[in-house]
């Protein structure tokens, strides 16, 4: 899913590269640069927020796929930076305006986000959301994610709902599908910005506004997640969500924006 959500992603991506009028190796280059950005920094923050739980393992596991090497531990936020940062130094030292280049990937990288949700859904990775019964017991898509890669039983370990379920959470136990929820988000966020990118014409004002509503979707999600509460009762995700999220209306309403040339 991760490999389809690339392939969708820059599809959309260089459709909107042509559209401004830059060069196709343009596009290239970008879609090469956030692949392997985005996979090393998702890597990098994973690596920093279970720093502990890797160092704990035996040494010969340290370095291993059942440690820093795994083919697991992917954090969105740490991809989206390291990329971004990445893309920023390519197009500054290409002289192409780093603000176009964000308004043309925008709307890519909410569907992009939405479809590599699937992969988390589909292989039970412990993303997904508390069990239903903890909160809106009454929706009837409760998924069983007993036969995951990660499941309740061993996701929800050491945690306050584990107490309520005696110690030790049942593996068929229902829970939310984030994931869906994400990718339904996603494609809604898509549309917004892809029907907005017309008719926008500042530049930067597109990207700005998918970081507010990218911000506002995964602040949201968040409290349905199983994820730590690090500071005020908030997810690490949900404070790097509202840094963005006040970035972006920041940016959206007070930025001192110029204009492109009208585009087809």
């Amino acid at each position: 899913m991760l490999g389809i959500s690339f392939i969708v992603a820059s599809i959309l991506f260089n459709k909107e590269i042509k559209r401004k009028k830059f060069g196709e190796n343009v596009a290239v280059n970008i879609t090469f640069i956030a692949l392997i950005g985005g996979i090393v920094g998702a890597k990098l923050l994973y690596v920093i927020e279970d720093w502990n739980s890797i160092m704990s393992q035996p040494a010969s596991k340290i370095f291993s796929s059942e440690g820093i090497f795994s083919p697991a531990g992917l954090t969105w936020y740490g991809g989206f930076i390291l990329a971004t940062l990445l893309i920023y130094l390519y197009v500054r030292a290409k002289k192409i305006p780093f603000l176009q280049i964000c308004d043309a990937a925008a709307p890519s990288l909410a569907i992009g986000y939405g479809i590599a949700r699937v992969g988390c859904h589909l292989s039970g990775d412990g993303d997904y959301g508390v069990p239903v019964s903890e909160f809106a017991s009454w929706v009837p898509w409760g998924t069983d994610y007993s036969k995951g890669t990660v499941p309740p039983s061993v996701a929800f370990r050491g945690t306050e709902i584990a107490q309520k379920f005696g110690g030790v959470v049942p593996n068929n136990t229902l829970c939310h599908p984030t994931p869906i929820y994400e990718l339904i988000l996603g494609i809604i966020i898509f549309s917004i910005l892809w029907s907005k990118r017309r008719t926008i014409k500042e530049n930067g004002k597109i990207f700005f506004l998918y970081l507010i509503l990218s911000g506002i979707a995964r602040f949201l999600i968040e409290f349905i997640r199983l994820n730590p509460k690090i500071f005020l009762g908030l997810t690490e995700a949900q404070l790097i969500s509202l840094i963005l999220l006040f970035a972006g209306l920041l940016l959206f309403f007070k930025f001192p924006y110029k204009r492109e040339a009208a585009l087809a």
